[in-house]
């Protein structure tokens, strides 16, 4: 594959973990690492509990490198009778510019449908906000057969509504097996690399060859500082189609989630 511009991706999911003090504390821990040593060709992002993006975004200029600041979900809808929801309009209220969407998590615990995530994904590039749709096979589907086929129809379904809307929109896909999710498997990095190349390639049917070029494709699935240099420096940008990480558990550990955004190495004549 040829050298892209594509600026490497590095996302923190906290999932359902710290409360603001604790959320503080650690961008606090995570400015005095990149006082340290700070990667400025990838893009640093944290997704926090919504209670706790007030509390991130107050300090975030604290850190030396620029960090974003994510959501974890969102409600396709404006607004309305939607109890317990949150909408795009107030995540880019709440100082948020990045929202996951499609989560497996999301899917298994709360009824998500490839659907239901396409009208949020349409909802949240109408809104400005750049939706990281999350996309990837259960155990069971991998092992019989079906990885490929279920990436695609989750990749296809899930941008169906941006058709009609390509030409303007910014997104990101992350590419999460199930299977690797919090149970300390990872995928291996050729295979990681080539689902992500799946992906991108999906990406050009359904939407262009140019919007494929353009848009990041993350990793995720127990991504910690012992795999990470693997992942990123075979396979990582320029050199495949591994464009970052969207890590979990190592996200919660300032030293773990630095020393994973100081692993990717990008040429420098294509850092953004």
């Amino acid at each position: 594959m040829t050298a892209s511009p594509r600026t490497p991706l590095i996302a923190g999911n906290w999932k359902m973990m710290k409360t603001r003090p604790q959320a503080q504390r650690f961008v606090a821990d995570l400015a005095a690492l990149c006082k340290q040593g700070c990667n400025t060709a990838v893009e640093w992002l944290i997704c926090p509990p919504f209670t706790s993006l007030d509390a991130v975004s107050s300090v975030l200029s604290q850190v030396p490198c620029p960090v974003k600041l994510g959501a974890q979900t969102m409600e396709s809808q404006p607004e309305g009778a939607y109890t317990g929801e949150i909408s795009a309009a107030m995540l880019v209220d709440a100082n948020v510019s990045y929202v996951i969407l499609g989560h497996s998590e999301r899917r298994q615990y709360y009824g998500e449908t490839n659907a239901t995530v396409a009208a949020k994904v349409q909802a949240a590039v109408a809104a400005g906000l750049t939706p990281i749709l999350c996309v990837g096979e259960t155990l069971e589907q991998r092992e019989g057969g079906m990885t490929d086929a279920v990436v695609i129809e989750q990749v296809t379904e899930g941008l169906a509504l941006l058709q009609n809307n390509k030409a303007s929109m910014t997104l990101a896909l992350a590419y999460e097996p199930v299977w690797a999710i919090g149970t300390g498997k990872t995928c291996g990095a050729a295979e990681a690399n080539r689902v992500c190349g799946l992906i991108r390639s999906t990406l050009a049917d359904v939407l262009s060859p140019q919007a494929a070029q353009a848009t990041r494709v993350l990793y995720g699935g127990s991504v910690k500082p012992t795999n990470s240099g693997e992942l990123f420096a075979t396979y990582g940008l320029n050199k495949g189609d591994i464009d970052g990480a969207l890590i979990g558990g190592a996200s919660l550990v300032a030293s773990d989630f630095h020393a994973i955004g100081m692993s990717v190495q990008v040429p420098a004549a294509c850092a953004v």
